[in-house]
């Protein structure tokens, strides 16, 4: 499995940069839990939980300020 598309962190955009966390940390959830079955049988678990919810926005967030770091905060940005 790719973690990271491209083995890079470095995107264009800030737009790309939080796709890009987005995307890693529904990896992330995929490389722990390799079973998809499982996934499929927890997710109304987690799905209909606000804690749940927040906790995820934090995973994301935490994947975002990576990866804005990695991109110099995309300084050479007009």
């Amino acid at each position: 499995m790719e973690l990271v598309p491209g083995n890079t962190l470095i995107t264009a955009t800030p737009q790309e940069g939080r796709e890009l966390a987005i995307a890693m940390a529904r990896k992330s959830v995929g490389a722990i839990q390799t079973d998809a079955d499982t996934r499929k049988k927890l997710r109304p678990d987690y799905a209909n939980n606000a804690d749940s919810l927040t906790h995820a926005a934090q995973v994301v967030a935490i994947e975002f300020q990576t990866i804005a770091a990695a991109n110099d905060y995309w300084r050479d940005q007009a």
